[in-house]
């Protein structure tokens, strides 16, 4: 069975991780991306991505887990957090297919985040300036040392950048996860509880200006 990666985005806070998430994941080989609770996201700063990732949705922690841990998937579930048995990322503590949670940038991984984990790694620093990295940042880390160890074969390069494959069939919907049967209720509700809110999905030049991410993924 071959080896794949998977990025779990639960309680993320800030605006623009969704997208720029997205970006990495794309760069580093992951198989798909699964959003747990909301489904809409904001996907500025993908830069395209988007496009090129699979989006999977799930309703709760227990469900995303579940996925993982079946279907012949059989993952490892790695919590990213600097917990007192973290093992570094550079000892490249893999085993097979693995996906990575990452915490909240400011409360880190929750105690029902924690307990779907089977192991967590932690991001070595060497400066005295800040207590932890932004999250988009340590996923980058994080997938790349996963990359190197599954032994993923390295992208083709033209000139001073990497050859970005042909553009899929378009998967996603007005920056939408449509993974699950009942899309059509969920959209409609989410546009209804956007309306109360003040939110808007389309700013200038078509850059999503809402505001939903500070609420996407919110705790079982």
């Amino acid at each position: 069975m071959a080896i794949e990666s998977y990025v779990v985005v639960h309680n993320i806070a800030k605006r623009h991780n969704v997208g720029t998430l997205a970006r990495s994941a794309t760069a580093f080989g992951v198989a798909e991306l699964i959003l747990v609770g909301r489904r809409d996201f904001n996907a500025f700063g993908s830069h395209g991505s988007t496009s090129h990732l699979r989006f999977r949705h799930f309703h709760s922690l227990t469900d995303a887990r579940l996925f993982l841990k079946l279907n012949e998937k059989d993952c490892d579930i790695c919590g990213v957090e600097i917990t007192e048995d973290a093992v570094s990322i550079t000892d490249h503590p893999f085993k097979k297919s693995t996906a990575f949670l990452l915490g909240n940038e400011g409360t880190g991984l929750s105690a029902k985040e924690c307990e779907i984990c089977d192991f967590f790694v932690y991001i070595p620093q060497y400066g005295g300036g800040t207590a932890s990295l932004n999250v988009t940042v340590a996923a980058s880390i994080v997938l790349h040392h996963f990359g190197v160890w599954a032994g993923f074969s390295e992208r083709i390069r033209d000139g001073n950048k990497f050859v970005v494959a042909e553009k899929p069939l378009k998967q996603l919907s007005r920056k939408y996860c449509t993974e699950t049967d009942d899309r059509i209720i969920e959209e409609r509700k989410s546009r209804r509880e956007s309306a109360s809110n003040g939110f808007f999905e389309d700013g200038k030049n078509g850059v999503s200006s809402s505001n939903l991410l500070d609420s996407l993924f919110p705790d079982e």
